[in-house]
């Protein structure tokens, strides 16, 4: 991916008006999230992994936001929505229960666990699942493309672009508490936010 804010770094606002403590707080715990697994087993930790790498592949040149530390977290310590679709069971439950149908359904086309898949075959158990078209009683009821759609893709995502590491990319200058953000409007910025290259904004 081509450096669309090149030599920016969000974290060289540590110590401006951008930041006051309680959000740099908030960035170090982020930065500081355990690596090993305090919910998941190690076998879905394994499956966990797979699946956050083929849902957000990440370059090769940096070290990686550690997604599934982050999903892990947020169903340690029950960070939820603050809604639920009906017919999905609460998040650990749905994560544990996918996790282990998706495992189930690479051992039966492939005889391999889900994380020991090339590539293209997990990203084809993936489309199924996308589409609805897993089934099985390892499901116990879950709609497989509910699962995608709204705990899969949604957790995440929201986790990759909750980290300081996205921000860079996408010249993103984090809370920016307590100064704030004052140019609202689209293709408008603040003078203190990233100028992306190639852009006379």
């Amino acid at each position: 991916m081509a450096d669309r804010y090149p030599g920016y770094d969000v974290q060289s606002k540590r110590w401006s008006q951008s930041w006051n403590e309680p959000t740099r707080q908030v960035i170090d715990r982020r930065l500081a999230i355990p690596r090993e697994p305090r919910f998941f087993s190690p076998d879905e930790w394994r499956t966990l992994q797979a699946v956050c790498d083929r849902i957000m592949p990440q370059p090769t040149d940096r070290p990686p936001v550690p997604l599934p530390a982050f999903v892990d977290q947020k169903m340690a310590d029950g960070l939820l929505d603050g809604y639920r679709y009906a017919a999905l069971p609460p998040q650990g439950d749905a994560w544990r229960r996918g996790l282990a149908a998706l495992d189930v359904a690479a051992r039966q086309a492939h005889c391999d666990p889900f994380h020991d898949l090339t590539p293209d075959r997990q990203d084809d158990l993936l489309r199924q699942m996308q589409t609805g078209e897993l089934a099985g009683p390892e499901w116990g009821g879950m709609p497989c493309k509910l699962f995608f759609e709204h705990r899969v893709i949604p957790d995440i995502t929201h986790a990759y672009y909750a980290h300081p590491v996205a921000w860079n990319e996408i010249g993103f200058g984090g809370p920016a508490s307590p100064r704030g953000y004052v140019r609202m409007g689209l293709d408008r910025r603040d003078p203190w936010e990233a100028v992306e290259a190639n852009h006379a904004g």
